[in-house]
């Protein structure tokens, strides 16, 4: 029986962006289903003066973009969208203090959709589908979690945080051990100091 997997993304986090590598790897050598979800780092920091994802309004653009295209032609698009924007977003290293509507338009495209659903970065109205989906991972992984945050056959936990993402068998061993950790009902953190920044490599 395969487990089920939660990963709950937002499309300007480097980690998340590492951690969705891993799980593209551990999809091809064990029998996981994976289930791609938004966590938007807006509504995580809209309280937060100190935020560093850009204004509030600007880092909601490509999870509403994102959560539009789900809504209007099928969940699949989650994970198209966000592998075409993550591509360009980090190892292509778009964005950064430039505007994301680049992204957006190209990653559009490159998935076969219409540009027109580029104009949902700037409304509300997936605003609460957003907030419902962040609401989720906080409620299986804690309020004090970010990005990224998975949950295994229901038990949810933040990271697991890499640099550069495991490939290949070591990706499935580690795999394995995050099942270890996950199966432990007490079981709640594992964390060293980071020193390295994101290597895309």
């Amino acid at each position: 029986m395969s487990d089920t997997v939660d990963f709950w993304f937002d499309p300007l986090c480097p980690w998340a962006w590492m951690t969705s590598r891993w799980m593209n790897e551990v999809e091809e050598i064990r029998d996981v289903e994976v289930n791609w979800r938004i966590i938007s780092l807006g509504i995580l920091n809209e309280d937060n003066p100190d935020n560093q994802h850009m204004g509030h309004e600007e880092s909601m653009w490509l999870v509403r973009v994102v959560e539009a295209a789900a809504q209007q032609h099928g969940d699949e698009y989650r994970k198209k969208l966000y592998d075409a924007m993550g591509t360009r977003r980090h190892p292509g290293g778009m964005g950064g203090d430039e505007s994301l509507l680049p992204i957006i338009e190209q990653s559009l495209e490159e998935v076969g959709l219409p540009a027109e659903l580029a104009a949902a970065k700037d409304s509300d109205q997936y605003d609460d589908a957003l907030r419902a989906s962040t609401e989720a991972a906080q409620k299986v992984a804690g309020k004090d979690i970010g990005t990224p945050c998975i949950a295994v056959n229901g038990v949810g936990f933040f990271g697991p945080v890499f640099t550069p993402a495991p490939k290949g068998e070591e990706a499935g061993r580690i795999w394995d051990a995050a099942l270890t950790l996950s199966s432990y009902p007490g079981f709640y953190e594992l964390k060293r100091g980071r020193e390295k920044g994101p290597d895309f490599s």
